[in-house]
């Protein structure tokens, strides 16, 4: 079928990418993640005998997630959902009795995932403020004329 003249061809360029969308959780669901995945864990590692490593790593990827889709209203909670989830996960696996010793054992890795969303959402926390104070003054808003 012949083309209506003035209409060029259609050329298949780029299609858009489409983004993902970011979840965006609340301080509750923050901890809410964070502790079901690390009882997840903590069950899977008590499986396979320990894996005390594995425990820690699976600590510190629900830390960095956590910290990172957690809104920017609750960004405090995710650096104290951390640890109350590594808690809770060991508490589940490991039993009353010897979740105090392994605290002490793995401290290093509480210490890596807490300090791990501390970083994420102290840097979130400082873009999201350096935006709101460019973002004002480059719009003209609040200013008197004249001053």
């Amino acid at each position: 079928m012949p083309r209506p003249a003035g209409h060029p061809a259609a050329r298949p360029g780029p299609r858009p990418r489409r983004r993902l969308p970011r979840p965006r959780l609340t301080g509750l669901g923050c901890g809410v993640l964070a502790t079901v995945t690390m009882v997840a864990a903590g069950r899977l590692c008590h499986l396979l005998g320990g894996a005390p490593t594995l425990y820690g790593v699976v600590f510190v990827a629900a830390s960095v997630a956590a910290a990172v889709w957690v809104r920017p209203a609750d960004l405090v909670c995710a650096p104290i959902a951390a640890p109350i989830a590594f808690a809770a996960g060991l508490l589940l696996s490991a039993g009353p009795a010897d979740t105090v010793a392994q605290l002490a054992l793995r401290a290093p890795w509480v210490f890596l995932g807490t300090l791990a969303a501390v970083a994420i959402t102290a840097v979130r926390k400082g873009l999201h403020l350096l935006r709101r104070r460019f973002g004002r003054r480059g719009s003209g808003r609040g200013r008197r004329p004249g001053r």
